[in-house]
């Protein structure tokens, strides 16, 4: 029988097999979750055509999906520590599966953005769900790494998106598009269902120690001993651990870094090619844009987990809003073009890959009773930002400003999360793992410890 043991301190992964199937069914709904909102961008041209749409109206509907997440991240972050991280991820990927196919046949632009408004809920769920079950399986050592290499699925949805947009809106339209969307009810939740094992922290948590030995007996891995308040739990029990002390100013704080994080994401992804054709940079299609850019947070979102396991999730969160800022600058200054394709790379990870390593420091941040509640509302609080940043962007475009306004607007606010990141206290939860891992790798010179 597995002894128990804190997973804060727990150096012993689960087996390979085992990782790597959560890895990859999370991952493989956070494709589809970048999916669906790519592909709205890729269709806006034929729904203003069908439904003769202004381009405030495509504003409109735009809007009501990142509504949605908004909701679905603060409600559904919540209910995960209720409920159970396994039921509520199966909920969320049917949930925006059916909203695509709902999407496909929408009989007029009012049903269809009250789809996306529904789908919205499913989408902002399913984040923090995922975040939660990869960071409490993942080694300790190789945390934020592995959650890169599972959130890069985001970008990868992205990329797919927009490569079926070219040979499958000429030939079938743009409802085929949404009916791809809705590939994951088939594909994921019955794979899902099937393979993916319930949250341990969840169980334990709840009080169903039973089920979680014989579950950890199953998994290979030790059984966790609930960090935080356990037993018959309230709806706002994972909210009250937020605000409480040796929290409540990081948890201030790193809702600045999701807010600035994904203003910057949303207003770039929105206007950069807007912005690069008033300025006439010699950009090429809006394709090529979009995989420079997504392909440039893959890579930093792998490599800069990597870091972030050695030397710190503070300092590389910080570091990559510094080369964000840098990049958005030195697009103002009308680079080559090779210069172009390398500071968008760079931008990708310093927008998208920020974020993503903000995440998996968000998730670790609290005890194991508050994950998924605390990656949920530091992701609705976010929200906030994705709302606002092409709303931001548009009005400096409208107002006749220079064009290099907007790069300066967007670096400035990656400047304020590179402060916010940098000025989050060290939690309860992170300085207890820190010292217990100093002391469990006493007598084990060849280890280096990872710094949180």
């Amino acid at each position: 029988m597995n002894k128990g043991v804190n997973t804060a301190v727990n150096e012993k992964a689960p087996p390979r097999q085992t990782l790597w199937v959560i890895v990859a069914l999370c991952g493989l709904s956070v494709t589809f979750d970048g999916y669906d909102l790519v592909v709205f961008g890729t269709t806006v041209p034929s729904l203003m055509e069908e439904w003769q749409l202004s381009p405030a109206e495509v504003g409109t509907l735009a809007s009501l999906a990142l509504v949605g997440m908004l909701i679905g991240a603060l409600l559904v972050g919540t209910l995960t520590d209720i409920l159970g991280r396994r039921k509520m991820l199966l909920l969320c990927v049917t949930w925006f599966s059916v909203s695509m196919m709902l999407c496909a046949v929408a009989p007029s632009p009012e049903l269809f953005g009250l789809f996306r408004l529904l789908g919205g809920l499913g989408l902002g769920g399913l984040m923090p769900t995922a975040a939660a079950l990869v960071i409490e399986y993942a080694p300790p050592a190789r945390r934020n790494v592995t959650y890169g290499v599972m959130q890069s699925g985001y970008a990868l949805g992205g990329i797919l998106a927009a490569a079926l947009a070219i040979p499958v809106l000429p030939a079938a339209g743009w409802r085929v598009m949404y009916l791809i969307g809705a590939a994951p009810l088939f594909l994921v939740v019955p794979l899902t269902y099937r393979l993916l094992p319930e949250s341990l922290e969840y169980l334990v948590l709840r009080g169903r120690r039973a089920e979680a030995l014989a579950l950890a007996d199953r998994l290979g891995v030790p059984l966790p001993e609930p960090q935080g308040a356990s037993g018959k739990r309230k709806w706002y029990s994972g909210v009250r651990e937020l605000v409480t002390e040796g929290h409540r100013v990081g948890t201030a704080l790193l809702w600045v870094t999701c807010f600035c994080a994904l203003l910057t994401v949303y207003g770039l992804s929105t206007w950069l090619p807007q912005i690069m054709r008033q300025a006439q940079f010699p950009l090429g299609s809006a394709l090529t844009f979009l995989l420079v850019f997504n392909l440039g947070s893959i890579i930093g979102s792998v490599v800069g987990g990597r870091i972030a396991d050695r030397v710190g999730s503070k300092p590389v969160v910080a570091a990559s809003f510094m080369l964000g800022a840098v990049s958005i600058l030195l697009l103002a200054t009308r680079p080559s073009t090779w210069a172009i394709y390398l500071l968008l790379a760079v931008a990708g990870h310093g927008t998208i890959g920020t974020q993503n390593l903000i995440n998996a420091y968000v998730t670790r941040y609290y005890p194991s009773s508050a994950r998924s509640t605390g990656i949920g509302w530091a992701l609705g609080i976010g929200r906030f930002g994705a709302i606002l940043g092409p709303t931001i962007g548009g009005l400096i475009i409208d107002s006749g400003a220079a064009w290099q306004w907007n790069f300066y607007m967007f670096a400035g606010v990656a400047v304020i999360g590179l402060f916010a990141a940098g000025l989050v206290p060290l939690s309860p939860s992170l300085a207890a793992e820190r010292s217990a891992r100093r002391q469990a790798r006493i007598g084990a010179p060849a280890l280096k410890e990872s710094m949180l």
